[in-house]
This record gives C-alpha cells, structure tokens and sequence, in this order.
C-alpha cells in the first residue's frame, strides 16, 4: 500500500510539474533550415525549461502566414519580418501583435549577380537584365535601395520570374542578378555549380536601405497576462542563438537535422553561417546586444516603407516594437 501511496503521490508530484509548464508553441516564417537551428538549440539543451516553458516550434510557409498565427491567439510567439508586421497592423489596426525581439538587425534583402556578368556594385545593374519574383520581400524593398543608391531604374530591364526559376535563370546567364534572400540565392547558386567567387551579394542594408528585418512577435494580450514567460521565452532564445554563433555546425547537426533528416547538413550550415555573418552579427549588435532596436533608425525605416507603401494611417513606431520584455543593454552576444 504504501508503494502504491508514494507511486500515485509521485505521479500527482509529476503532473503538477508538468501542468505548471507554460505552453507556448512558436511560429517560424519558413521551412527548418539552417537559420531556425538556434531555436531547436535553445529546446535541447534546456534553456526554454530553465523558465518552465514547453516549446513546439512549427515550419512556416513566409510573414504572412506567420503574423496571422499569432495576432489570432492560434501562436502566443512566432517570427516574422517586421516590415510585413507594420504593414499587417496598418490593415488590421489594433490586432494584438507587436515585434519584441530583433533578431536580423539588417535584413537579408539583396541583390544576388554574377561577376562574370557584370554585376558587382548597385550602379552595374543599369544596362542589364534584373530578374524578380513579383511576390520576393527584397524586391518589395527595391524602390527604396533605388533610391538610396540614385540608380536608373529606366536603365534596368527587370524579368519577372518565379521562384523555382530565379536561380537556374542566373546560373544559366538569363539574368545577370535577381532579388532574394542573400543566403538562400547564394546557396541556391552553389549548388547549381556557380563557382563561389563568381557570386556578388549586394545587400541592400549596406546600401542606405535602413529597414529591420525578423523579429520575434508576440500576441499582446498573451504577452500582458505572461509577463514572465514572454522574457523567459527570448533569454532562451539568446542563449540559443549564443551557442549557433559560437559553433554553428553542431547547432545543425545536433538540434536542426534531427527535426529535417532530410536536409543537407553542409548545407544547412553554410547557410546559418551567412545568416550570422550578414544578419545577425552586426556592429550595431556587438556594440548593443541583441534583440533591440535603434529608434532613430526605426524612424527612418518607417519614412523609407512609405516610398513603397501607401499607409492607411500615420503610422506609429510604438505599436510595431516593445523592447518591455528585454533586459537593460539587450543580450550579449560575447
């Protein structure tokens, strides 16, 4: 009798432990490749249990598939572009999500060419053919990265192509650059047999192109009643991406490639290496630590969107990002 006590008093003991986990399934924009390892880092070594956190993290299919999740209470977190979010709020205004992370403090919108083709700088695109999926988020920010750059858009022929033929058509001299992602284009040359140093990759935020890119979003009113939670949630997510940084490899073959077997490790790892080295790891977050956000910079990221956004009210910089659930100076990426 007593062991049959102290078994079903161990089982109550188990399930209050488990019952007082937080659940909070998280929303990522896009398939597990190798930029979503450091979330799965931060499920195996614990770091979301650290806080009592119970973490399931679903594929996307893009930001705004994303964004909806989570401003309906489906996701109380996912991950999103914040420019997509701005716009979703300007459309939805007062719908309960706002950004609370920064994680690409430069976007990876770019100009992908070939040098072999010409195209090595903004001004070599004039005279030459740009090939861009009507629906690409780069090509979304192309007027600004125009304009910033003082470029000829009468002088560039632009392709629309899809996305399943945007590389092949560069790879085959079809193009001599089309817009993208800078990892994804990149990666998706080399693996057509474009010789790495035949790759030019113009990244639009080292242009003039002041726009944020992918943040961490939250549900509002989950946020407000989970306080604790929400800020257990992004120390998580920094140590996550603390240990991707610092050993990218292992971060995409001990927590991504269980979650994708069939995935290319190598692969995988290129590309959340370029994510890191592009995106991530930047002046600005070395000098600031990660997850917040430059007001100033915010602020002329909001004028720049209005060269290619038609804003159905004045927007506000306050209701597209809350740094409320960040520490003092941001995470530390050192």
């Amino acid at each position: 009798m007593f062991h049959r006590a102290f078994a079903a008093a161990a089982g109550l003991t188990l399930a209050t432990v488990a019952q007082s986990e937080t659940a909070m399934p998280f929303a990522l924009d896009w398939k597990f490749e190798g930029p979503a390892a450091p979330y799965f880092v931060a499920i195996d070594k614990g770091y979301f249990g650290e806080s009592d956190l119970s973490v399931e993290i679903s594929a996307g299919q893009g930001s705004l598939d994303a964004i909806p999740k989570v401003a309906t209470g489906a996701f109380p977190v996912g991950f999103a572009d914040i420019n997509s979010l701005i716009k979703f709020l300007d459309q939805n205004p007062g719908a309960p999500v706002t950004a609370v992370m920064m994680i690409y403090d430069k976007p990876p919108f770019a100009i992908v060419g070939r040098k072999s083709l010409g195209v090595e700088a903004p001004a070599d695109l004039e005279g030459r053919v740009l090939g861009a999926p009507p629906p690409d988020g780069a090509w979304a920010q192309f007027p600004i990265f125009a304009a910033e750059t003082g470029l000829d858009v009468d002088a560039i022929t632009v392709e629309p192509v899809g996305f399943p033929t945007r590389e092949p058509m560069l790879a085959q001299g079809e193009v001599a650059a089309v817009t993208g992602f800078s990892f994804s284009s990149y990666l998706n040359l080399v693996r057509l047999g474009v010789p790495e140093d035949d790759i030019s990759t113009i990244l639009m935020a080292d242009h003039g192109v002041d726009l944020y890119g992918n943040a961490i979003i939250v549900n509002t009113e989950f946020a407000a009643a989970n306080a604790d939670a929400v800020k257990g949630f992004l120390a998580a997510v920094a140590k996550g991406w603390t240990d991707a940084i610092a050993d990218p490899a292992s971060a995409v073959s001990d927590s991504l490639m269980p979650r994708n077997v069939a995935a290319d490790a190598a692969l995988e790892t290129r590309r959340l290496e370029l994510a890191i080295a592009a995106n991530v790891v930047t002046d600005y977050t070395m000098a600031n630590g990660m997850g917040g956000i430059d007001a100033a910079r915010f602020a002329n990221a909001i004028e720049q969107m209005k060269l290619t956004y038609e804003f159905n009210s004045e927007p506000d910089a306050s209701l597209y990002f809350s740094d409320a659930y960040l520490p003092e100076g941001g995470f530390a990426l050192n």
